[in-house]
């Protein structure tokens, strides 16, 4: 079985025709030493065609200025499955110190574009130090695009990305695949995505992409890398000082290029990644950023272009990332899988009206939807699915009159019934791993009690009081162990009892990756496989199929598996208890799951967060 058996796929330009002209600037009279062309281009500088149009298609369109709906055409779109190189960077501390390295090594070596897009963005060093290597890749002609989330990374002022806006002043001219200087200068231009200071904006509306997409109309350069992690120091496992950060974020991401093979007539990977970011960089309400007068007169953008600086060589400096950037050139030349692979995406999310009442025909309407190719999948052979996602929800939906119309934990145990032979294994978070509490208590009292136990006995283990989770008339009974224990139905939660925190020496961090493996196909992305991200937010990932491939992303879920216990094992339930013990938010809130859970359903959260 192949992806593109899943769906028969067209091969077409995603945004071929779509954008219409826009300005170049007006002409002023140059400087001696250039060419009397828009931007003053220094001499020699040729005009070339390919990067002319590419500029324009480029170009920032406020929504009254276009002449189509970006989203419908990202749902509508013949997104065809490609021939790609394929490199996972999983859970392990090197992979996530490399994560941190590729992404400035890719900026830094950058020659034509950047687009990058970041749910979470943060100005501590990692995001002060990306913000200067932007302001150096724009000034060495660069042309740049980047993004974030209004509700992600919140912020009153974000003079950060203002003042890398400023750096455009000082922008080269772009260079064509031969190396030329062109006629067109480079430039900065940020965006806000929804956002909230818009009038009668949703924002409930995210983005949840974490995508970066450089050369991406350059076959022989391209790099497209996505997956969980966002721009902060929680992501990479260090410190400032660059020391081990025990609580950091366990995560992965995906890294895809077109092979070496390309044929001309090929739709390469990556410039459809860079249409895709098109399309969401256009989305009618977002907001672009510009600087502010006032405070370029009063040198503030300068000071912050300054710390830009001083945090990219700060970082670099570190004796872990200084080793890793050594060690990038070989890493983005060597142990790439070749693979098939197929973006897929949630960007009708942004346009669903009535979430939760038409939730049943909304998951119909987008055929390039993880959801929905995840929906799909079950209809094929498949023997082994492996699934890793933090806040994992087994989505229930109701119609107008309370039916249910869908139901995934049935889904799941009705496609173990009809496959004897198949597998399926969960990784999640613990009471100790989780970030967030509220989703944690949907998934303990909640997704896996409706995947593993009977109606009685779910209904018994949400009774329980948390002080009576380990008494022997239900957790010590033979038919909980029986079901808990279920052969072919297992759910994993990270942490152990020698974590750091229950006076062990062990360090789990959060569990963050958001992955699934299906015998010799996966998926790598942005979404939780939760119920927000199935109809609230835009996410984004690729599918995959290749054997190689599946066995690194396999050896990763078995790194997980030997740190987690089984949902409702004994080990797990006295893991618990030494969790509850704990002082502070982290014991309150794991003691007291069964409220919150019991609260978020009497008023309708619990499936919103």
């Amino acid at each position: 079985m192949t992806i593109i058996s899943l769906r028969s796929w067209l091969t077409v330009g995603l945004l071929a025709l779509l954008f219409g002209c826009a300005s170049s600037g007006s002409l002023d009279t140059c400087l001696s030493g250039t060419q009397n062309l828009a931007e003053c281009p220094p001499p020699g500088a040729v005009d070339d065609p390919f990067i002319s149009a590419l500029y324009e298609k480029r170009t920032w369109i406020p929504e009254d200025e276009l002449n189509f709906d970006p989203v419908e055409v990202g749902v509508n779109a013949d997104i065809p499955v490609q021939n790609a190189r394929t490199k996972f960077l999983g859970a392990k501390s090197e992979d996530a110190v490399n994560s941190l390295a590729a992404k400035i090594w890719m900026i830094e070596n950058a020659q034509h574009t950047i687009d990058a897009t970041y749910y979470i963005f943060k100005r501590d060093l990692v995001g002060n130090a990306m913000l200067g290597a932007f302001c150096n890749a724009v000034q060495r002609g660069v042309d740049v695009r980047f993004m974030v989330d209004s509700v992600g990374s919140i912020s009153s002022n974000r003079p950060g990305l203002k003042a890398l806006d400023t750096c455009a002043d000082e922008a080269g001219f772009m260079r064509n695949a031969n190396g030329e200087l062109t006629t067109k200068k480079a430039r900065v231009q940020i965006v806000v995505f929804n956002a909230i200071s818009n009038v009668f904006v949703n924002p409930n509306r995210r983005s949840h992409d974490k995508l970066m997409v450089v050369d991406g109309n350059f076959p022989d350069r391209a790099i497209v890398m996505t997956g969980g992690r966002n721009i902060s120091l929680s992501y990479y496992g260090i410190n400032p000082d660059g020391s081990p950060k025990p609580d950091t974020y366990m995560d992965a991401e995906i890294l895809v290029r077109p092979p070496v093979d390309s044929e001309s007539n090929d739709y390469p990977v990556g410039e459809l990644s860079e249409n895709y970011f098109s399309i969401l960089f256009l989305f009618g309400d977002n907001k672009r950023l510009s600087p502010s007068g006032a405070a370029t007169a009063m040198g503030i953008y300068t000071s912050d272009r300054e710390d830009a600086q001083a945090a990219l060589a700060q970082l670099k400096g570190l004796a872990v990332v200084k080793q890793a950037m050594e060690a990038m050139p070989l890493y983005f030349k060597e142990g790439w899988s070749n693979s098939r692979v197929l973006l897929a995406h949630e960007l009708d999310n942004l346009s669903n009206e009535n979430i939760y009442s038409d939730a049943a025909e909304d998951l119909n309407v987008n055929k390039n939807s993880i959801t929905y190719l995840l929906r799909e999948a079950p209809k094929h052979e498949f023997k082994n699915r492996h699934i890793v996602s933090p806040y994992l929800f087994a989505a229930q939906y109701y119609d107008d009159d309370g039916n249910t119309v869908f139901d995934g934990a049935r889904n799941l145990r009705e496609w173990l019934e009809n496959h004897p032979d198949a597998t399926m294994e969960i990784i999640t978070n613990s009471v100790l791993t989780s970030d967030n509490f509220s989703a944690q208590s949907v998934i303990d009292m909640n997704m896996a009690p409706r995947l593993l136990l009977t109606e009685e006995m779910q209904a018994a283990w949400l009774d329980l009081s948390e002080e009576s989770d380990l008494t022997p008339e239900l957790v010590k009974s033979e038919e909980w162990r029986e079901l808990v224990s279920h052969p072919r139905l297992m759910i994993y939660e990270l942490g152990r009892l020698d974590a750091r925190e229950l006076g062990g020496d062990v360090d789990y961090g959060k569990l963050h990756s958001k992955y699934i493996i299906m015998d010799d196909m996966g998926f790598v992305g942005t979404t939780n496989f939760d119920t927000r991200s199935a109809l609230i937010n835009n996410e984004m990932g690729f599918f995959f199929e290749g054997k190689e491939q599946a066995l690194i992303l396999d050896a990763d879920f078995d790194l997980l598996k030997s740190r987690s216990y089984l949902w409702g094992s004994p080990e797990w339930l006295e893991f618990r208890r030494r969790v509850f013990e704990l002082d502070g938010l982290k014991g309150s809130t794991a003691e007291n799951q069964r409220a919150i859970y019991k609260t978020l359903r009497i008023i309708g959260l619990d499936n919103q967060l």
